[in-house]
């Protein structure tokens, strides 16, 4: 099972990282993939000046937007 951890702190927050989770779980559920993704909220992942922290399992720390949520988690799922 992977693991994609959204930061919910404030600066991500009010760059939208509510709506990034809630485009990401869009995602897993309209491809069946709940039995392969855990979705979780988390606190700083330390890149709060560039966009919504993102990251999966223990690697890379990714700047997503709401507008980019949906290719970014497609293509990564894509190249897993």
């Amino acid at each position: 099972m992977r693991t994609i951890k959204v930061c919910v702190g404030n600066t991500c927050h009010l760059k939208g990282s509510y709506k990034v989770l809630s485009i990401i779980q869009e995602y897993v559920k309209a491809n069946r993939l709940s039995h392969e993704i855990e979705l979780r909220g988390t606190f700083c992942l330390g890149r709060c000046t560039e966009g919504v922290s993102v990251q999966i399992d223990e690697g890379e720390i990714f700047s997503v937007t709401p507008g980019t949520a949906e290719d970014f988690i497609g293509n990564i799922l894509q190249t897993a």
